[in-house]
């Protein structure tokens, strides 16, 4: 008779403990080995990211169509079947700005499609001879700006005399078509030259602002000094026409772009705040309160993202079925309808009030988040005009 022999155990190869699982009840090391294809990596860093399995099918759809549904679950304690608060509305904040940014990017702000989108070609379109002396200004100012600016190389700077000389004459040019004078060279005291020096004097006085803050450090100082010659550089080259106008709009839009995730992180914990004041007679936690503003955000920026790419479709197949995009643009409507609608009722739903109290709590902790988002958004603005 064949005597039967116990198969050899398993050992952690971290602790060299019996392992009994898929995991070291010790040490808490998985058995898996991390050397394997790179499809099986591909899977793990999805699920790291955004969980994906199944989670997503349970979560995104009550996410945006039951107000409230998450919350009460993840009250109830029923939280394995969906995605954590925190990194649903982290994913979805993340990719609504994304898609935004892309949406923004696509603008021309003002510029033709034509080959006449540069600073030459403008003075073709004035009808006065007031209107080419405007523009000239407005020109020469954003060249001196610009050379101003010291974050442009000086290789650039060296040409931007000549450009300026490539201003004036296309300038001439259409003062010729129009019978009017000539603009004069620089120097030459005619009144352009005394407006143009006028305006670069006091462009330079202003430019003496400097923070000078006694109870922070110095290095803080000169960060704030640093970021306010961008901001007024940025805003300079943003509002006259010129040679620098695009990129510095490029670099306002990545620089308020660059901030908007991180002001909305904040925001969030201070809507949990207003939550706790306005229901602090409802005894709940402020962890509580916190869910309810990740959940609440995250339907928010979801609705955002899907609003956007609406747009993309409604862009793309309007021209060539017009039905469709009157489609899509009603869907778009009831989406912006929805979004107010959808949080007065998880309002209701989460904290159990009647519908007087409910809608008044409603408006006031609508109007104090509107005025305090209003307030960073805008911090958050000129901190991008800085970047």
């Amino acid at each position: 008779m064949n005597e039967l022999k116990p198969s050899p155990a398993l050992l952690c190869a971290n602790c060299e403990a019996v392992l009994q699982g898929e995991f070291c009840h010790a040490c808490g090391q998985s058995v898996h080995s991390v050397l394997r294809p790179v499809s099986h990596m591909l899977e793990d860093a999805g699920d790291i990211f955004f969980h994906m399995d199944e989670r997503i099918v349970h979560t995104v759809p009550p996410l945006y169509t039951k107000p409230g549904f998450l919350t009460l679950e993840y009250f109830a304690g029923r939280r394995v079947r969906y995605i954590a608060p925190f990194r649903l509305m982290f994913v979805f904040c993340l990719l609504s700005f994304f898609f935004m940014h892309v949406a923004i990017n696509g603008l021309k702000f003002g510029e033709a499609e034509g080959g006449d989108t540069d600073s030459l070609g403008q003075f073709t379109h004035a009808a006065t001879a007031d209107d080419v002396h405007e523009m000239y200004r407005k020109e020469v100012r954003s060249l001196l700006a610009t050379q101003e600016d010291p974050n442009v190389p000086a290789i650039a700077k060296g040409g931007l005399s000549m450009m300026q000389g490539m201003v004036r004459d296309a300038a001439n040019k259409r003062l010729a078509q129009l019978n009017a004078p000539a603009i004069a060279p620089p120097g030459s005291g005619d009144e352009d030259d005394v407006q143009l020096k006028r305006v670069h004097m006091l462009s330079n006085e202003s430019g003496d602002m400097r923070f000078n803050i006694a109870w922070v450090p110095d290095a803080v100082n000169t960060r704030l000094n640093a970021g306010l010659d961008r901001l007024k550089a940025n805003l300079v080259q943003a509002s006259n026409p010129g040679p620098q106008k695009k990129e510095a709009i490029q670099r306002i839009v990545e620089g308020i772009f660059g901030v908007l995730p991180q002001t909305m992180f904040i925001m969030v914990p201070v809507f949990a705040l207003i939550l706790k004041v306005f229901y602090v007679f409802r005894r709940r936690l402020y962890v509580e309160h916190l869910i309810v503003a990740l959940h609440s955000h995250a339907f928010l920026f979801l609705a955002l993202m899907l609003l956007t790419l609406l747009g993309f479709a409604r862009g793309a197949i309007a021209p060539h079925f017009a039905p469709a995009g009157t489609l899509i643009r009603v869907v778009e409507v009831a989406m912006w309808i929805w979004m107010p609608i959808y949080l007065l009722l998880m309002q209701k739903r989460v904290y159990r009030q009647g519908w007087g109290m409910t809608i008044l709590k409603y408006w006031l902790i609508g109007s104090v988040y509107f005025w305090l988002l209003g307030f960073a958004l805008t911090i958050a603005v000129i901190i991008g005009i800085s970047h």
